[in-house]
């Protein structure tokens, strides 16, 4: 299982925000290039970005740093989400060296773009899937539709969507331990593997997820643990390695 640290971008710095509220934001670093490398040299072996301003705006305005990280790194799997609603955005991320583009509110809102966009770019396309009570939320949290995630994430896998990233937007950034049961019933309903995502906070979370990891869980995005330093990424990612011996 893979522990993938986040870069949230807002305003080019690295932030964290509590359940997805953009005037709830901590910095960490004026610096995402440096916090990037600092979680390599950690042993990471896969990032995940998100544009946060873009989330919002529905179109990229961080990418000249995620375009940066990519350059810096150019073995590291990436993977980006926030504002990524159209072919052009998706074809500039991967050509910029990113390897998985995340489809967040325009997969609920138009499924059938992301059926296109795993035919035209098969093997890139994560779909984002934020759900609260395993109904589905969009446009940066703010509205909880009646869409069950299972049903959503059944549709995609038939798609060819390479992963799902599930996050539990009642836990994100508030350090409340992570949904273990519904990101592991997620994983099996749908038959593609399937990232974790919202409130791993220690390593009980990582346990938790590990020992369920064989259901479909491909990896765990963590956050505001590991920039408030109750999780770390190299002693979480040697245990889940050992795990798998």
């Amino acid at each position: 299982m893979l522990i993938i640290p986040a870069i949230d971008l807002k305003d080019g710095k690295c932030v964290r925000l509590r359940q997805g509220r953009m005037d709830d934001s901590t910095v960490f670093s004026d610096d995402p290039v440096d916090v990037a490398a600092r979680w390599v040299d950690a042993g990471a072996r896969r990032l995940h970005l998100v544009d946060l301003n873009g989330a919002f705006a529905g179109e990229p305005v961080n990418g000249g740093i995620v375009n940066a990280i990519a350059s810096r790194f150019p073995d590291l799997p990436i993977q980006i989400g926030g504002g990524i609603r159209s072919a052009e955005t998706i074809e500039a991320y991967l050509k910029a060296g990113v390897q998985w583009v995340i489809i967040g509110t325009k997969a609920v809102k138009e499924p059938e773009f992301v059926t296109q966009m795993c035919r035209e770019f098969p093997g890139h396309i994560i779909v984002g899937l934020d759900a609260k009570d395993g109904r589905v939320a969009t446009d940066g949290w703010a509205e909880v539709s009646e869409v069950m995630a299972t049903d959503l994430a059944r549709k995609f896998a038939n798609d060819g969507v390479d992963s799902i990233v599930y996050t539990d937007i009642a836990r994100d950034g508030m350090m409340q331990g992570v949904n273990v049961e519904q990101t592991a019933a997620l994983a099996e309903a749908c038959g593609i593997p399937v990232i974790a995502s919202g409130g791993v906070t220690n390593m009980d979370d990582i346990k938790g997820l590990s020992a369920v990891a064989h259901r479909g869980i491909l990896g765990a995005i963590t956050g505001r643990a590991i920039y408030e330093g109750t999780l770390d990424v190299a002693e979480a990612q040697a245990w889940c390695d050992q795990q798998e011996k």
